[in-house]
């Protein structure tokens, strides 16, 4: 199994192994959707055996994955938040970003749909509703890229949610997902983690296919002035690996034997404007 450190406690113990130029260690620092969906699974040791690295990750909200490579304590990061990868490519501290990948974000409820948004097509209505009926909603609430596009969408309803019926978990898309079931509550999540917790949760998908739920993940590299600990060759190496035509075949198909289709679409080479909300 892929090594999971999403305790903020057990991360200075991963980073006092060696790296830095040099060195054969690499650390990613990626989102807790690619865990979670079991892709890590695949791409960590496919990309040992071709390069002859150590891949250690570190999963965490898009913003703390940023944070960690802007401090030099990650070599290359995977995530999906445009806005806030766009913002540290501004100020210098990642750079060479290449789109990857993407899936969509859907919204999913309990079966008694207390809001009665099933079948919405606009997910800035269903919100409304959800805020005007004042029924249970968990958000991720850990600046993470999910968390980061349900602000945005919430800011576009025209509705600032607030306790009682709006619950931050502070917690990664799986230990989110189980909260909303419990609670009989709504929630946004990416499509790969709930198929991946599909079995696990009764929610249900109630509004998906608009166009600001497209979710566009893409790699980019540690600038190696933001610490003498950057393993900048290593992490050239792992994001050329995940936009080569062979590993984008494996996310081409990724999913399919275990739920019958696909759960993110390959866009590496392709134009932001092609496939962006």
């Amino acid at each position: 199994m892929v090594l999971r450190l999403v305790v903020a406690a057990l991360v200075p113990l991963m980073l006092a192994a060696p790296a830095g130029a040099g060195s054969n260690v690499v650390i990613l620092s990626t989102t807790t959707s690619t865990q979670d969906s079991g892709l890590l699974d695949v791409l960590v040791p496919l990309f040992e055996r071709r390069t002859g690295y150590t891949l250690k990750t570190i999963s965490v909200g898009t913003g703390q994955a940023l944070a960690l490579a802007a401090r030099g304590e990650a070599d290359v990061v995977l995530c999906h938040a445009p806005s806030l990868e766009k913002r540290s490519l501004a100020d210098g501290t990642l750079t060479n970003r290449r789109l990857v990948m993407y899936n969509d974000f859907v919204l999913v409820g309990p079966e008694a749909d207390p809001a009665r948004i099933a079948g919405d097509k606009s997910v800035v209505a269903a919100l409304g509703r959800i805020a005007a009926a004042g029924a249970r909603f968990v958000s991720r609430g850990d600046k993470s890229g999910t968390h980061t596009v349900e602000l945005a969408l919430w800011k576009v309803a025209g509705v600032t949610p607030a306790a009682p019926w709006y619950i931050e978990s502070g917690q990664g898309m799986g230990a989110t997902l189980g909260l909303a079931d419990d609670r009989r509550a709504y929630t946004l999540t990416d499509r790969a983690t709930l198929s991946a917790f599909g079995k696990r949760v009764a929610l249900r998908v109630m509004v998906e296919g608009d166009r600001p739920l497209r979710n566009v993940y893409s790699v980019l590299e540690a600038n190696p002035a933001n610490g003498p600990r950057v393993n900048a060759a290593g992490g050239r190496a792992f994001a050329d690996f995940i936009v080569s035509p062979e590993v984008q075949q494996v996310i081409r198909t990724f999913g399919v034997d275990r739920y019958g289709q696909p759960l993110f679409v390959p866009i590496a080479g392709q134009r932001e404007e092609e496939v962006a909300p």
